[in-house]
């Protein structure tokens, strides 16, 4: 049974009993608590926690979820993955135990052709909380006997968030897969043989402080019972498709055996192409279905975590032999391919996911290519001092600077006879970690701050959006919040956060910035700086009480500040048309992967290849402002999401929509899913100029614009500018390039002739120099402090035609020191005569940086260093000559 049909007969088995299936939550949890979604009751937890009312009493899903504290291990075992899919259905004070117990039973022992899964009732065993009599007397009702239901205590059969809030006893089933795989004794005796396939979490008990797994309050019984289940889909295909492990089913597998493939390796022959070929199925699958929701790599945060990803893939292929070849996009349509029957939108989306995989694979190649040189350095440096080990430090700078991953510093290591200070690495990486984690716990807001939220939105209901058509109405306090605690007045001067019943303030969205404005009562005036919307259905307006005191229940006046509103619209409707533009001129892979639509200006972010041509730039501009010109109409309709994209409509790539999404046309030009404010006609914006564009990431560029009267004055300011510099040259408006074109290379001429002025000016005193060199032990020697401005590459060039003046025989050691700028360099020359005598050019220039205040090295015969002392050049070849005399005896 494939793993789409699976997922497809839990979903219609439990829409037959009543439950109202539900997609996917996005990979990006809304939680900010966490990165992503790492379980598949995650998105459903403000529901259990009574900080959101659930759609419908009874749900059923398919959910994607990502770990990855594990990631070092996938591939080394066949039980590790880092993307995996999760069935589940749900009771919100439903039912309970004496139907959950059936519904999982039924659909796991019914036969196939009755929608079942058609498991032996004879290889089912299942595991119950200690004293929890109700479930095992519920369980024998079904069918299973006693001697095949054990009991487990806290550590493996009770589950809770862990924090205050629901939880309860569960109940799991096993699947006995045979004495081959272990063991008799149920799952207390072995769970390789015995693997778990489902969850049923019994969430009977309001509990209190949670210290741990196993230590917690129970406060007493929950007035509503609900149910928490959850189904590993990966899992239930190893068993039905009788494959051995998740590598094996055959999503992951299609992935696997094409990376075989294209690496001309074999699954099963040797074990390290095994590891290879298995992080490079689960990390490619993993990869593409984060990008497919919207992460982006980056340095930080979830978008750190797909770059690790995808980096480890790539250097997985590395050593099953790719070399520079690349073979994402292959495995990226594989993927595709394996997964979009369950999640379509990868199929629609695959252009953007390709562009920005694609790009993350050729920055990584390259990225490899620069760290291998780093590496070499580092290791001519290790052995050049007789060490056996690299550094932690220098690993750790590879990692962290060069995105190098660990493995491979080993490995190539290895390559070279040498070991890796990995305690030294391992401590600088936790260091690291530990400074990011205070960092986050400083960010975080919390269950404690969200339930107040809930509170607020289970008091008011959904909040009534009226800004579409408004800017100023009449509404309610309904809640107030002074440093996140809910507050029924509060005076002048206060800052606070405010919930109304309605209004016509537009919370933070979609890029488009928040309203500002002013709320007013009969008591009190708030001005409003931000408004945001925490969590689903509730606005949030954060200001500061001018005068007067705010009370809950107070009737206000909402007043918009409409001449910002009216700029950030004119910037959100502009956002539309250059989307458009895009991809009218670079195809429809130029998707939007971001915004901000601030008043009078805005930045576009869009997947790439590359840079986008400057002749792009000024198409797409040209067409845009066309559009302007024909005063194209403005209008905003709801519809369904299928509908939608069946008109084309555009949608952020990466953005999750509700079944019913707002559609904003403009003309027939541009149409795309907008919960945004917006203009009534293209005309009204005005004037749009774009300024430029740069990268943002791997496979995004971002493009920045002005808006109306903003991009008026820009070009206004430019106009001067021209005229300015046409006076200057004499020169007409269109002639201005070309001139300025011939005074910049005149003047690049003319200071190549200066160097090569100044160059020759230093290298005549060579000679003098060498003459007047003081001899110390049969070893000529010079030190020379060069004019201050000497460039470094002179003051090399100088140490080195001083030492090819002395006859082959003749010992010789010259060291030159200048201040090109604020900063000292030395630069030491050492001949083959004089290291016979035991000195080195590294060591001398490392006694003349130290007294500079800085650092350096080299080569024997040659070595350059600098400092941040010019004032201390003289004694630094003081100390040059008494070290080198001191060595000579």
């Amino acid at each position: 049974m494939e793993s789409a049909e699976i997922a497809r007969r839990f979903l219609r088995f439990f829409e037959e009993r009543g439950h109202k299936v539900v997609p996917s939550a996005s990979l990006i949890a809304e939680d900010p608590t966490l990165l992503l979604v790492p379980a598949g009751m995650v998105p459903f937890k403000p529901y259990f926690l009574g900080q959101r009312t659930p759609p419908a009493a009874r749900l059923a899903s398919v959910q994607k979820c990502v770990r990855t504290p594990d990631i070092e291990e996938v591939g080394k075992t066949t039980r590790h993955g880092t993307f995996f899919q999760m069935l589940g259905n749900f009771s919100f004070g439903d039912y309970f135990k004496e139907q959950a117990i059936p519904f999982a039973w039924d659909l796991l022992t019914k036969s196939e052709s009755e929608g079942g899964f058609g498991f032996p009732e004879e290889k089912l065993w299942v595991t119950v909380f200690l004293d929890d009599d109700e479930a095992i007397e519920i369980w024998r009702k079904v069918g299973v006997p006693s001697e095949r239901i054990q009991r487990r205590g806290l550590e493996d059969n009770y589950w809770h968030m862990g924090v205050p809030g629901p939880g309860g006893p569960c109940s799991e089933i096993y699947y006995d897969r045979g004495p081959e795989h272990g063991r008799e004794g149920g799952p207390v005796a072995d769970e390789d043989r015995y693997l778990e396939v489902w969850n049923n979490v019994f969430m009977q008990y309001q509990l209190g402080e949670v210290r741990s797994k196993t230590d917690f309050d129970v406060l007493g019984e929950l007035p509503a019972k609900n149910i928490d289940t959850g189904m590993g889909l990966e899992r239930m295909a190893t068993i039905l498709q009788g494959v051995d492990n998740l590598y094996e089913i055959d999503t992951t597998f299609k992935i696997l055996d094409k990376a075989a493939e294209l690496t001309r390796t074999r699954y099963g022959r040797d074990q390290r192409a095994d590891i290879s070929l298995r992080v490079v199925a689960d990390h490619v699958r993993t990869g593409t279905m984060l990008v497919a929701d919207g992460v982006l790599p980056s340095n930080e945060g979830r978008g750190y975590v797909l770059r690790r990803i995808l980096r480890r893939s790539i250097r997985n292929l590395r050593l099953l032999g790719s070399g520079d070849e690349r073979y994402m996009h292959e495995l990226t349509a594989t993927t595709i391919d394996a997964m979009g029957e369950t999640y379509p939108e990868l199929k629609v989306d695959a252009p953007q996911i390709h562009g920005i995989i694609d790009a993350e694979e050729a920055s990584f190649l390259g990225t490899l290519r620069t760290g291998t040189a780093i590496f070499d350095v580092a290791v001519e440096e290790t052995k050049r001092k007789g060490q056996s080990t690299l550094a932690g430090a220098q690993a750790f700078q590879l990692h962290d600077t060069y995105g190098f991953p660990i493995d491979l510093t080993l490995e190539m290591a290895s390559e070279q006879g040498l070991q890796v200070d990995e305690e030294g690495f391992r401590r600088l990486m936790k260091e690291q970690r530990d400074a990011a984690k205070a960092d986050a716990k400083l960010k975080k807001t919390g269950n404690a701050d969200i339930s107040v939220f809930g509170q607020l939105l289970e008091k008011a209901g959904k909040v009534d959006f009226l800004g579409y058509d408004t800017t100023s109405a009449e509404s309610t306090v309904i809640g107030i919040l002074v440093d996140g605690l809910n507050v029924p007045t509060a005076g002048a001067g206060t800052t606070v956060e405010v919930v109304l019943g309605r209004t016509p303030f537009y919370a933070e969205g979609g890029g488009q910035l928040a309203d500002q404005g002013v709320l007013r009562t009969s008591g009190a005036e708030v001005e409003v700086v931000d408004v945001q919307s925490p969590i689903k259905g509730l606005v949030v307006h954060r200001g500061k009480i001018r005068s007067g005191e705010l009370k809950v229940g107070d009737e206000v006046q909402a007043e918009v500040d409409v001449e910002r509103r009216k700029a950030i619209s004119r910037s959100h409707s502009a956002t539309h048309l250059v989307h458009r533009g895009f991809k009218n001129f670079l195809g429809e892979t130029a998707a939007q992967a971001g915004s901000e639509n601030s008043p009078g200006r805005f930045r576009f972010d869009f997947t790439a290849a590359g840079a986008v041509s400057p002749s792009v730039l000024r198409d797409v501009e040209d067409e845009v402002n066309a559009v302007l010109i024909n005063d194209m109409k403005v209008n905003a309709f709801y519809t369904s999401q299928a509908e939608a994209r069946a008109m084309g409509a555009l949608a952020m790539f990466g953005e999750k929509y509700g079944d019913e999404v707002r559609v904003v046309e403009i003309g027939d030009y541009s149409r795309e899913l907008c919960g945004g404010t917006h203009v009534h006609s293209s005309g009204q914006l005005g004037l749009v100029k774009i300024l430029g564009e740069n990268s943002v990431g791997a496979g995004v560029r971002r493009v920045e614009a002005l808006v109306g009267i903003d991009a008026f004055r820009f070009l206004a300011k430019e106009s001067v500018l021209v005229a300015q510099l046409s006076e200057q040259l004499k020169a007409r408006r269109e002639e201005l390039p070309e001139r300025i074109e011939g005074i910049v290379t005149r003047l690049r001429t003319a200071e190549k002739e200066l160097e090569k002025l100044r160059s020759s000016q230093v290298l005549a005193i060579a000679g003098e120099l060498a003459s007047q060199a003081r001899d110390l032990q049969g070893v000529s020697v010079v030190t020379h402090r060069a004019p201050d401005g000497t460039g470094a590459d002179d003051l090399r060039k100088l140490a080195l035609d001083v030492r090819g003046r002395f006859p082959a025989d003749r010992a010789a050691v010259v060291v030159i020191a200048g201040a090109p700028s604020d900063r000292p360099v030395v630069v030491a020359a050492v001949n083959e005569a004089a290291r016979s005598h035991g000195l080195k050019a590294g060591q001398l220039v490392g006694v003349a940086a130290k007294a500079l205040g800085g650092g350096g090295g080299g080569k024997d015969d040659v070595a350059q260093g600098g400092g941040t002392n010019a004032g201390a050049i003289d004694d630094a070849l003081r100390l040059v000559q008494e070290t080198i005399a001191g060595q000579l005896g």
